[in-house]
């Protein structure tokens, strides 16, 4: 997993402003691999479809993925004879790193692709791109798994398609339905910011941008499709399904380990509603609450285990001691990760100390009721000795919570700067220490960059010739 890269914050999602019908406003992408039947129909039946019914300019790129037929004359004689398409030629293959290449390069604000096969119909290609444009959505996906979707396939790849994207939900919560309909858009802002942190280049590498853009909060609009199965399709699906399943592994695995800086996306646009400070509304107390009683009732039963187990080799002081320390370490990592949302390893010794301040104090209250249970009686039940623990367990969870969220994860949002040059007030947002400050644009300027973040430079998307100062 790539692991180096900083993306930074991505800007404020903006609605495309109305442009002449020239200005490439949407690039799709057509990949391809010894295609050279298919290619020509494909691209002039797209080519006619966006000329009747796009209301953009657009441009359609042929990814050439090394053929060796004469796929790379087909594509050349399209470029030479229609103005809007022209094509790309690789010499390494790989749908993903096709997308790759040419996303990063493209200028058209808003990135597509679709397979040469055009099994989706192309009726959902505006549905699909509409919320790009508005600024309502980052990625947009078809979908041939929803109630409202039309597919007509073989029982075979209706079987391994619904079990894969049921491995994704079970293995990585996958929230959305379709992760390999070769059908899918993106802004171009966010794929700039996105695509560095995706590894694959091969057929995984739309799950592994979906699984990541989910995770980073990115919001994923889905278009329900008519898809009619390509008899003729070359894809291997067995060898296919190999690789999906250690690319899941992989980002399973990376994902697990915090390895990834996805907090550097997290909630990433200044309209984002969670990120408005209302008075007597406390910043997700609700869902931190759940959190922490999820983790707390399996940190208590992880703690009676180790003290049922340490109580055969030890006194009950020593082992309400020794269960203690382990499961307050495990407690703190716990409610780190699910509870306030803190990912990666920065920061990560503090909340340990701290978590361990907070385990003594816990310490004080558990030990103290044994004490006095057994200053009460010399000879407790084992029984007893529970449920006392149980209660004082129960008044330490309580104070924990407290002090997790007030010290140890504390959210310091007092410390307040203002820009005078640009009127942006910048809150210093110490959450979880991994987190840039939030931008709170005034009403009538736009966020500005943090430093060193080119992303941020660039400001939002805009079409290829407009002009930056434009009111619009």
């Amino acid at each position: 997993m790539r692991t180096d890269m900083s993306p930074g914050a991505l800007p404020a999602r903006e609605h495309l402003p109305a442009t002449d019908a020239a200005t490439p406003v949407l690039d799709v992408v057509i990949p391809v691999y010894n295609e050279e039947k298919d290619l020509r129909p494909c691209v002039l039946r797209l080519h006619e479809h966006l000329t009747r019914t796009f209301p953009y300019g657009f441009r359609i790129t042929v990814a050439d993925n090394a053929s060796t037929d004469a796929t790379p004359h087909v594509a050349a004689r399209l470029a030479e004879e229609i103005s809007e398409v022209t094509g790309v030629r690789l010499e390494q293959m790989g749908r993903g790193r096709a997308l790759r290449t040419v996303w990063s390069a493209s200028e058209a604000p808003v990135l597509a692709y679709m397979d040469v096969d055009l099994s989706t119909d192309l009726n959902a290609l505006l549905p699909l791109v509409a919320p790009l444009i508005s600024g309502h959505s980052d990625l947009a996906i078809g979908s041939r798994l929803t109630r409202a979707s039309r597919v007509v396939r073989g029982p075979k790849r209706e079987f391994v398609s619904r079990m894969y994207n049921l491995i994704l939900r079970g293995s990585l919560h996958a929230r959305f339905s379709d992760a390999q309909c070769g059908f899918k858009a993106i802004r171009r802002d966010v794929a700039q910011v996105l695509l560095p942190l995706v590894e694959d280049t091969g057929w995984f590498f739309d799950t592994e941008m979906l699984v990541l853009a989910e995770r980073a909060g990115l919001r994923i609009h889905e278009v329900p499709v008519d898809w009619v199965d390509d008899p003729d399709s070359t894809v291997h699906i067995v060898r296919t399904a190999l690789d999906d399943l250690k690319g899941v592994w992989r980002v399973g695995k990376a994902l697990a380990t915090g390895s990834l800086p996805l907090d550097r996306l997290a909630r990433p646009f200044g309209d984002d509603p969670r990120d408005r400070e209302i008075r007597d509304v406390p910043r997700g107390l609700a869902r931190q609450l759940v959190g922490f009683c999820v983790v707390g009732v399996l940190s208590t039963l992880f703690y009676l285990l180790l003290y049922s187990l340490f109580r055969q080799v030890c006194g009950s002081q020593t082992a309400n001691a020794l269960a203690l320390l382990v499961s307050a370490v495990a407690n703190t990592a716990a409610n780190r990760r699910l509870t306030f949302g803190v990912r990666g390893r920065s920061g990560v010794v503090r909340h340990q100390a701290q978590g361990l301040i907070v385990f003594c104090i816990g310490l004080v209250l558990t030990s103290g009721s044994l004490a006095a249970l057994n200053t009460a009686t010399s000879h407790p039940a084992r029984s007893t000795e529970l449920a006392v623990l149980v209660a004082a367990n129960l008044a330490a969870t309580v104070l924990r919570f407290l002090l997790l969220r007030a010290w140890v994860f504390a959210d310091r949002r007092d410390r307040r700067t203002t820009a005078p040059a640009h009127g942006t007030t910048v809150e210093q947002s110490a959450t979880t220490g991994d987190h840039p400050p939030a931008v709170q644009p005034c009403p009538t300027t736009q966020p500005q960059p943090q430093p060193g973040d080119d992303t941020a430079r660039r400001g939002p998307v805009r079409p290829l010739g407009t002009d930056s100062k434009d009111p619009r």
